[in-house]
């Protein structure tokens, strides 16, 4: 009897073991799943993993995006923060194509999405409406796209925000010289700042001029931004891609500007 109590006590131990190296290396196959960032332009994104595709801020080219071509990824959900042409144009993309535009909770195919209201200009939203900062964790990253950000951040939108793996920041608003009242999303010296507070590992600055951008866009350079950051954070890419895993993720804020 003792040794069949024994030999069943043996038994579970190896089928607990079995049971945890299954949880274990399922695990480990979700963290080592890779995401990839593709730039389209602008603020627009085509973001892949866990098998799910986000495309974001869609864009009619005109001004600033004059000479980039329209975002028409194939893509299972479109997240915008306004409807404004540039960053929420959805008329040439499929209308079977769900699209999260309002501020809240969700959870898509086992990825749970947060949308955080913010304003998009410096005079309570009067002039640009709202903006929705989109974050949510794919492949064991968080992500946080801040759309089109004008304002601070407050405390209880600091609190949904955490610290992001990944932060898709806008930074060309207000360029020098012109009315910041004007303006709809960060100045590089603002998008700095917004670095300092929420101490990202990657930051993927958007929303700036660009040699496809029309000579009337008043947006700031990319440089202007990269100037205020350390020169040793900063990776110029040669493509529009960036893959990640988030077990090598670095552990200080590095910057990494995409082409188009």
């Amino acid at each position: 009897m003792r040794r069949r109590q024994i030999l069943r006590l043996a038994q579970g131990g190896l089928i607990s073991a079995f049971t945890a190296g299954i949880i274990a290396d399922a695990a480990n196959s979700q963290t080592n799943s890779t995401l990839k960032l593709e730039w389209l332009g602008h603020m627009s994104f085509l973001v892949s993993g866990d098998g799910v595709r986000f495309l974001t801020h869609p864009f009619r080219p005109a001004g600033c995006t004059a000479k980039l071509a329209a975002p028409k990824p194939s893509a299972d959900y479109i997240l915008i923060s306004s409807r404004l042409l540039d960053e929420g144009y959805l008329d040439n993309l499929p209308k079977d194509t769900r699209v999260l535009s309002e501020p809240g909770s969700y959870n898509i195919k086992g990825i749970n999405l947060q949308g955080i209201t913010m304003e998009h200009d410096r005079i309570g939203g009067r002039r640009f409406g709202r903006n929705v900062a989109w974050k949510w964790k794919q492949s064991g990253i968080f992500i946080l796209h801040l759309g089109g950000a004008a304002t601070a951040i407050n405390a209880s939108q600091r609190i949904l925000m955490g610290r992001p793996d990944v932060l898709i920041l806008p930074i060309g608003g207000n360029a020098q010289g012109n009315d910041p009242m004007q303006a709809k999303s960060y100045s590089p010296s603002e998008a700095r700042a917004i670095v300092q507070e929420l101490n990202p590992r990657i930051v993927i600055p958007t929303y700036y001029r660009t040699n496809k951008s029309s000579q009337s866009c008043q947006l700031a350079s990319v440089d202007e931004f990269l100037a205020l950051m350390p020169k040793d954070s900063i990776k110029k890419l040669e493509g529009s891609s960036l893959e990640l895993n988030a077990n090598s993720l670095p552990q200080t804020t590095v910057v990494r500007v995409l082409a188009v």
